[in-house]
């Protein structure tokens, strides 16, 4: 995750079939930017305490957190905090900052920011601030020290690297931010420009008083561009007219990997590919149809065919955080999805069953998901009217509960499982990521539990998780969940220094790059 000025820019080699190969256009030096392309719209809430989507690849270039996770030692690292310790008894937290952090409007980032920034987060009520939950009261005990007096035992430091609501910002000018012409951060990028629902959608610039300092090359502009056809995110990448492209088809990644002057990386994540079924209107009220779902689909033909992309789910949580269940991978049973389907009526032999899917336009892993369900179920009298939309319209639909079906990815907050549950199948009205509109008080209790139990009775927050994903998967048979993702990457072999941490997915901390000539 990090920063300044571009070198030379390289000239590249791309290979193509029998054609001679075409040369990457070359920026000037010094006036090469960072382009990142994906096939969703990037921003849909500037605010730092309220945040909680796609905008997290932009927000962590803009924003701070008091410490950021380190994937090699699975453990919290400084950022804005330079050390912190912990009382005895896990309730009293001591924060000391860095020195000389001003934020872009100019005020310091000192102490009394801190408290004032958690505090607006605490009382928003919106978003992950429940990451802040353990916390009773914040006092500035220095001018570059910050106490947290805690409820009960948390891990601050893990809460306070988290991927959203974790952002220290300044409160004097964030109710500004809205419009996205300035912001309220003291990251290394302040915003440029922001064209919402444009291709060329977000600009940031370099912070010329960003404590890291710019005395080394870094990229000075980044850039954002919305591109969801996959194919044409590719020749966009060949012509060096974007930087990083956060995921390709299988056909297109191994394609990258053979092309001269591309970079390619994959590795495992922390991000879960979800299929939610609507169980408060709708046909997949009825239990019988939604495990018919579960058992319909080709699991580990999905696995083949995403080619590296995936490896098999199981239960819930990803492995690697806590509440991950072991064996629970889930395979395909179409007699059992049969007979449920007939027991409600439907299915060979029965009354035709109409379902509608939304999933991310351009994205074609999950358009292959969909390729598959719509023939596996086509033979099980299950007609499937599926459409790909932009994410925005994809999620406001699903806040009215305008689907049966909705198909997307969840990551966590912070390196833990507690983030699936407490967001995405604890009950809420409106509905923000329960887009099952699960309404289900016997797993909204065990949920609200799993923040405490985590800390003062692991053994039983590991029993919890068991009985919540049993509940939630083979009672209730709310969701399915078919992958975990195999982040593939493919970016200009003239950007060096890039690294994946999963618990901030997507995101490129672009002040760590260093463009090489």
């Amino acid at each position: 995750m990090r920063r300044r000025l571009a070198a030379a820019a390289l000239a590249l080699t791309i290979a193509a079939c029998s054609a001679p190969p075409p040369q990457v256009r070359q920026a000037p030096p010094g006036e090469a930017a960072f382009v990142y392309a994906q096939n969703l719209d990037v921003v849909t809430d500037w605010d730092p305490a309220t945040s909680f989507s796609n905008e997290i690849i932009a927000l962590q270039n803009i924003y701070e957190t008091l410490t950021v996770w380190n994937p090699v030692t699975k453990k919290a690292g400084p950022r804005l905090a330079t050390a912190w310790n912990a009382s005895s008894d896990g309730r009293t937290w001591t924060f000391t900052l860095r020195p000389g952090v001003t934020f872009h409007s100019g005020r310091p980032l000192d102490a009394a920011a801190v408290k004032a920034a958690v505090e607006r987060t605490m009382k928003s009520g919106a978003g992950a601030s429940y990451i802040w939950d353990a916390v009773e009261s914040i006092q500035a005990t220095g001018p570059l020290t910050v106490t947290f007096q805690l409820k009960y035992a948390a891990p601050l430091d893990l809460t306070a690297s988290a991927a959203y609501a974790a952002y220290i910002y300044d409160t004097a000018v964030v109710d500004r931010v809205k419009d996205g012409r300035t912001d309220a951060g003291s990251g290394p990028y302040t915003i440029a420009s922001w064209r919402k629902g444009q291709e060329n959608e977000l600009t940031l610039k370099a912070f010329d008083g960003y404590w890291g300092g710019w005395d080394r090359p870094h990229y000075r502009t980044v850039k954002y561009r919305v591109v969801p056809d996959p194919e044409r995110r590719w020749e966009l990448l060949q012509s060096g007219e974007v930087s990083f492209v956060n995921r390709l088809s299988p056909r297109l990644y191994q394609r990258a990997r053979g092309t001269p002057g591309v970079r390619t990386a994959s590795m495992p994540s922390l991000q879960t590919a979800m299929l939610l079924f609507n169980t408060a209107h709708g046909p997949l009220r009825d239990v019988r149809l939604r495990k018919a779902l579960q058992k319909a689909i080709d699991y580990r033909g999905l696995i083949r065919a995403l080619d590296g992309a995936a490896v098999p789910a199981s239960g819930i949580v990803p492995q690697g955080l806590p509440g991950h269940q072991r064996e629970r991978v889930p395979r395909q049973d179409l007699a059992m999805s049969a007979q449920l389907l007939q027991r409600a009526g439907h299915g060979p032999g029965g009354r035709p069953l109409k379902l509608t899917l939304t999933y991310a336009e351009g994205d074609a892993d999950q358009a292959t998901l969909v390729r598959r369900l719509t023939t596996t179920l086509s033979e099980l009298n299950v007609t499937l009217d599926a459409r790909a939309m932009p994410w925005i319209e994809q999620w406001d639909r699903g806040k009215k509960k305008g689907q049966d079906i909705f198909v997307m990815y969840w990551w966590p907050d912070y390196a833990d499982g507690y983030s699936w549950f407490g967001n995405v199948f604890r009950s809420g009205n409106p509905p923000v990521f329960n887009l099952t509109y699960l309404k289900d008080p016997a797993a909204d209790s065990m949920i609200d539990m799993l923040p405490v139990l985590n800390v003062s009775d692991r053994p039983e927050a590991e029993k919890s998780f068991s009985q919540l994903t049993s509940r939630l998967l083979d009672v209730r048979a709310v969701a399915a969940f078919p992958w975990v993702v195999n982040y593939q990457r493919a970016y200009l072999g003239a950007v060096a220094g890039y690294d994946d941490n999963p618990a901030y997915p997507d995101v490129v901390f672009v002040y760590d790059l260093r463009p090489s000539a």
